[in-house]
């Protein structure tokens, strides 16, 4: 069983900012939706907590989701570098993942990753008039979660 003790600083702190960076590169996709997309992220974490007390989780998981979202957006000068650097950044904590933690503990990181994206990009509606129309999830925000899925490893 895979542990925060088994980390030093700087590895911990790579996998901790892996869910959030994942939902600032789906936010950054498309314009607009911001707040609702960042609120989206923090209630990700309340419900795999949740979750966690009710179905037997890998214990590094609930280390993990035990920790609120940080990720200081500043560090990216662009929504470019942004995706270049965060997509980079998940390669590397799934690599990292799968030195030292269990193949159950690297899935179950590797699901809450995509389950942040994937409800950033379902918090609001892309395109239509006035809340009518519009799609679910945009072309851009799709290619975001592809580029974040395939960086994790995952095929979609």
């Amino acid at each position: 069983m895979t542990k925060k003790a088994d980390f030093n600083a700087d590895e911990w702190s790579q996998i901790l900012e892996g869910p959030p960076v994942a939902g600032m590169i789906v936010i950054a996709a498309e314009r607009g939706g911001t707040m609702r997309e960042t609120l989206q992220m923090g209630h990700a974490y309340r419900d795999a907590r949740d979750a966690a007390e009710q179905i037997d989780e890998p214990e590094l998981l609930d280390e993990i989701v035990s920790s609120a979202p940080e990720l200081d957006p500043k560090q990216y000068g662009s929504p470019d570098e942004l995706n270049s650097k965060g997509i980079e950044q998940l390669s590397e904590a799934v690599a990292l993942l799968e030195t030292k933690a269990t193949s159950d503990e690297v899935d179950a990181y590797r699901g809450f990753v995509l389950a942040v994206a994937e409800r950033v990009a379902h918090a609001r509606k892309s395109g239509g008039f006035l809340g009518f129309g519009g799609t679910e999830v945009s072309e851009k925000e799709q290619d975001a979660l592809d580029r974040i899925a395939a960086a994790m490893g995952t095929v979609e």
